[in-house]
């Protein structure tokens, strides 16, 4: 087949090829670091376009271990049946999850991230609560809470992370 074709793959380029090596992990600084107040943890975050403003993404909390945000809903988060879009909810749950992973830990990111939706929300707000349940030495294990202001729980997402 051609270069590029279908069941060919291009070559990565090395630098791709190869995994950061652990003594260079080992100097990165934390993205939010250790002890930091709320309002330095919003000011790191709010360079999250996309969460912090288009969706509407706020920090309520953040410590190690541990991320609470909320969402206002609006009609921008809706669907054509009046719900509030899995869209909406799972970025919610993944801004929750950036705080609690990366507050006082060197840059961790996401790799794979599995949500339920549990049940239909007809509250105003939503509320985010993550939770790492295990940080090895590369991998962390995150578990995320979505409930509205009316208590209900709406999702549950899992999520596995490298750091």
């Amino acid at each position: 087949m051609t270069a590029g074709g279908m069941g060919s793959q291009p070559a990565l380029p090395a630098s791709r090829r190869t995994q950061q090596g652990c003594a260079e992990r080992s100097s990165m600084t934390a993205m939010i670091p250790e002890g930091a107040p709320v309002e330095t943890v919003r000011s790191i975050m709010e360079k999250d376009v996309f969460a912090a403003r288009t969706v509407g993404c706020q920090i309520v909390e953040a410590a190690p271990g541990r991320g609470l945000c909320s969402m206002e809903v609006g009609p921008q988060h809706r669907n054509a049946m009046g719900n509030i879009m899995g869209g909406a909810i799972f970025t919610l749950a993944d801004y929750a999850l950036s705080i609690a992973a990366n507050y006082g830990s060197e840059p961790t990111m996401s790799i794979s991230c599995s949500i339920d939706f549990l049940s239909v929300s007809h509250g105003n707000v939503l509320y985010a609560e993550a939770a790492l349940d295990k940080v090895g030495r590369t991998v962390v294990f995150g578990s995320v809470d979505i409930t509205d202001d009316t208590g209900k729980l709406v999702a549950r997402m899992i999520a596995t992370c490298y750091k």
